[in-house]
C-alpha cells in the first residue's frame, strides 16, 4: 500500500484533533475543545444531543462538578475520502464523581465515531457519536489523596494551569529541585 505524504498530514492532523479533543475534556479547555469541532458541527453523547456549541455549553459545568477525569484514545481507524474523513476511536474515560459527597471512580469504555471535514486546511470534527461498549462504577480508594503521598505527587489540574501548558514547548526540560 502506497500512502502519499499529504494523506500521512492528513491522517496526523485528524489524529491530533482527537488527542486534542481528549485533553480539551480533561483539563476542562473549552478553547481547545470548540477548536476542535467546525461551528456548524453536532454531538451525540446519548445524555446529550445537538450542536457541538451546546454540547460545550452543557458538558463544561458537568466536568468541572468532577475532581478529575481521564481520556485515553486508544487505536484510531481514520477512512480518509478525499476531504472527508470518517473515523473510529477507542477510549477508556475515567471519572472521580461525588454521589452525596460520597468519591466514586467510574469508568466508561467504547469508540468515538467521529466524522470530519478539511476546511481551508484544517481538520476539524463535523459530527461526534459516543458509542459506549461497557462501564463500571467504584468506590473510591484514593490513598494517594492523603499523606505522606499526597504531598510528594504532582497532581494534574483540571484547568490551563496544568504543567501540560505551564511547562513550556519543546527544548530543555525544566530544572528538578532536589
Amino acid at each position: 500500500m502506497k500512502i502519499s505524504v499529504e494523506e500521512l498530514a492528513d491522517r496526523e492532523a485528524i489524529r491530533q484533533t482527537i488527542f486534542n479533543l481528549a485533553r480539551s475534556v480533561d483539563r476542562c479547555d473549552e478553547e481547545l475543545m470548540r477548536n476542535c469541532f467546525h461551528s456548524d458541527a453536532t454531538d451525540d453523547h446519548s445524555s446529550f444531543r445537538g450542536s457541538a456549541d451546546e454540547f460545550i455549553k452543557w458538558v463544561m459545568p458537568v466536568l468541572k462538578n468532577m475532581e478529575r477525569t481521564q481520556h485515553t484514545i486508544g487505536q484510531v481507524i481514520v477512512d480518509l475520502d478525499g476531504n472527508t474523513a470518517r473515523t473510529e476511536s477507542y477510549f477508556i474515560a475515567y471519572h472521580r464523581i461525588f454521589n452525596e459527597n460520597v468519591p466514586g471512580d467510574m469508568f466508561a469504555c467504547g469508540r468515538y465515531l467521529d466524522w470530519f471535514e478539511k476546511r481551508d486546511g484544517d481538520w476539524k470534527i463535523l459530527h461526534r457519536h459516543a458509542l459506549y461498549d461497557w462501564n463500571k462504577n467504584d468506590a473510591a480508594t484514593g490513598a494517594w489523596d492523603e499523606e505522606p503521598a499526597a504531598s510528594g505527587i504532582l497532581r494534574g489540574d483540571r484547568s490551563p494551569n496544568d504543567s501540560t501548558y505551564t511547562m513550556g514547548g519543546p527544548g530543555s526540560p525544566p530544572e528538578i529541585n532536589k
